[in-house]
């Protein structure tokens, strides 16, 4: 353990916290005519084992789906493709991701504090 690990525990925390911004960006367009949601993909940075980034990706709506985004509009249907209940378990697994994380950098922090108050 060490500054690696401390490395990727805040680079998990991170990923994690755009990917819960990402869900809440989400659930607030829910009811916005023609709203494509967004997907949180998590990546291993390189080189391998050091952290975790995330690219957020745009579902792209192909013009089918945009002709009938907006028929849903004008017919008073809920227009948008965010599916809440799928949101809110992204949600609940980000959040212990996260905190699996903080755990991660609580330990590195101990293991590196260790070192360093060590005597010579």
């Amino acid at each position: 353990m060490g500054f690696n690990a401390l490395s990727a525990g805040v680079s998990g925390l991170t990923a994690n916290q755009r990917a819960l911004d990402v869900a809440a960006h989400n659930v607030a367009n829910a009811n916005t005519a023609g709203f494509a949601p967004q997907r949180a993909s998590f990546q291993e940075a390189g080189p391998a084992g050091t952290g975790v980034t995330l690219s957020v990706q745009g579902q792209a709506l192909s013009g089918a789906a945009q002709t009938q985004a907006l028929q849903q509009a004008q017919a008073g249907e809920r227009p948008s493709g965010t599916d809440l209940a799928k949101e809110l378990g992204n949600s609940l697994v980000y959040k212990a991701q996260a905190a699996l994380s903080a755990k991660v950098v609580q330990a590195a922090d101990e293991r590196l504090g260790t070192l360093i108050d060590t005597k010579a």
